[in-house]
């Protein structure tokens, strides 16, 4: 929030590629930009990976905004980094993956924001189509919406995120990012985001 990479308008929402009206926007590249945010980013989902997913040989980026900040990750833990397209490339090798890994390798995926978790989740059956053991994902923030919840559990893949909405209402109340009369109409959009304000 002090950097404007969260921005909160309950009464002027923005409108998500899906169609949906959000009082929210969140555009993690944005922390990039800050070393000292950066840094805490990185070296938190460092941690993540450390105390959830020992023995994880290999740090994979969902592209797009998932590839910076696995890389920053990667070079954390010394370990090698790959990045999965969002469709394979027309042209070339037609590579889905790009990177050096073997099969049997276990890898953990490094994302920035989960929604739905779709994206991330193609990108999890690619990475195991392709051979590979993935022991789950980290990401910096979650809606932490129910459909992402089950989508993960029916891809039978654990995640872990570093804040959700519900922990950053609570500071945008504490810092004054927004007022108690905001806060009903920013838990109403989670409930339902699909049909909020239409």
């Amino acid at each position: 929030m002090q950097i404007n990479a969260i921005i909160l308008q309950p009464n002027n929402p923005f409108k998500w590629a899906a169609g949906w009206n959000s009082p929210i926007y969140c555009d993690n590249r944005k922390t990039l930009s800050y070393p000292e945010i950066r840094n805490f980013i990185r070296t938190s989902l460092s941690s993540a990976i450390n105390n959830h997913y020992k023995g994880a040989n290999v740090i994979a980026g969902v592209a797009t905004a998932g590839i910076p900040h696995g890389a920053l990750v990667a070079e954390e833990l010394g370990l090698p980094f790959i990045y999965v397209r969002a469709k394979a490339k027309e042209h070339g090798k037609q590579n889905l993956i790009e990177g050096y890994f073997e099969e049997g390798q276990t890898v953990v995926l490094v994302e920035d924001l989960i929604s739905s978790g779709k994206s991330s989740l193609e990108a999890v059956a690619a990475l195991k189509e392709a051979g590979m053991n993935v022991k789950g994902l980290v990401s910096i923030f979650t809606y932490g919406f129910d459909a992402a919840t089950e989508n993960f559990r029916n891809a039978d893949c654990e995640f872990v995120c570093l804040s959700d909405y519900d922990n950053m209402l609570a500071q945008a109340l504490i810092t004054n990012y927004i007022t108690e009369s905001e806060l009903p109409l920013l838990k109403e959009w989670r409930e339902d985001p699909s049909t909020w304000k239409k």
